[in-house]
């Protein structure tokens, strides 16, 4: 072992290297690595953790109210006369009501009753006019209060629908209803690749005939792990998120699940707690040193 003289004293090198060594060894934080530590020239990125969140997919639908049981009410014989309307759009009328009065050809009247009991939603009578047995009812009778959300759906979101899926209904004069999914169409128009959806609505008052309407219909629901939509880059291999671990880059395959709020469920490849570059990059490779810093850190800054 060498020493040195210094101001009349004898100090061991080697002594002090150990030294050095142990304070280095004391001072350093615990569980700490020494490839943990910052690396020099290490691009900063905003990191943030993987986190469990809750997911609920679902498929929005506009469309038209069309009641469910509606009566077209025509005369049986052609030739016929308006000479006096007795029932109007928005009346309720009995089984046998009479809803307007017609004069005959050859002389006389006669008159045209409801076969059922319900409400005038539509008519085409006018004082003077021919009433037909073909072509356009003159009176339209809506019976009962059960009517249907009838709108068009991409053909990606039909597939995600099955018939008694819960749906919120919002329409045009009306406060927002529970329906369910009666009815979808087996086919799509091949231009628009549009299919038809009936969603049931049982309100608690009539509703606008032919009024328009929404409904949100949900699909799923399921809680995991999520990150941020810009944590994930797609490319030809799939869905791909950035750990950091160790100060570098780790390129994680993952399995998305449901989107939700601009978070991305995954299903596989993270963990809870993971450490992910929250807006991923193709200039960031694998093994590449990093600084993190949290989002919140990075927000602030």
């Amino acid at each position: 072992m060498s020493t040195k003289l210094l101001g009349g004293r004898h100090i061991a090198t080697r002594g002090l290297a150990l030294a050095a060594v142990w304070v280095t060894a004391l001072v350093a934080p615990a569980g700490v690595l020494a490839d943990e530590q910052d690396i020099p020239n290490a691009a900063a990125v905003s990191v943030l953790k993987a986190t469990r969140f809750c997911f609920s997919a679902s498929v929005q639908v506009t469309g038209i109210l069309i009641p469910r049981n509606e009566t077209a009410v025509r005369p049986e014989r052609p030739g016929l006369k308006v000479a006096e309307i007795l029932a109007e759009p928005g009346q309720s009328v009995t089984a046998g009501q009479a809803l307007a009065r017609l004069t005959r050809p050859e002389g006389g009247t006669t008159q045209i009753s409801s076969p059922v009991a319900g409400l005038v939603s539509r008519s085409s009578a006018g004082i003077g006019a021919v009433a037909s047995g073909k072509g356009e009812a003159l009176f339209s009778i809506v019976t009962g209060n059960e009517f249907d959300l009838v709108g068009q759906v991409p053909s990606g979101d039909l597939a995600k629908l099955a018939v008694g899926q819960a749906a919120k209904v919002m329409a045009v004069g009306a406060d927002e209803m529970d329906g369910k999914v009666r009815l979808i169409a087996p086919t799509v128009e091949p231009n628009s690749q549009l299919g038809q959806v009936f969603i049931s609505v049982d309100p608690s008052k009539h509703l606008l005939v032919n009024a328009f309407g929404r409904a949100i219909i949900k699909t799923g629901e399921s809680c995991g792990i999520a990150v941020p939509l810009t944590a994930i880059l797609y490319g030809s291999a799939g869905a791909v998120v950035q750990v950091v671990r160790r100060q570098r880059v780790e390129t994680r395959h993952v399995e998305v699940g449901l989107l939700s709020g601009g978070q991305v469920e995954i299903r596989e490849g993270l963990s809870e707690g993971d450490v992910v570059v929250a807006r991923a990059g193709a200039l960031l490779r694998e093994g590449d040193p990093v600084r993190p810093i949290a989002l919140e850190e990075s927000a602030a800054r």
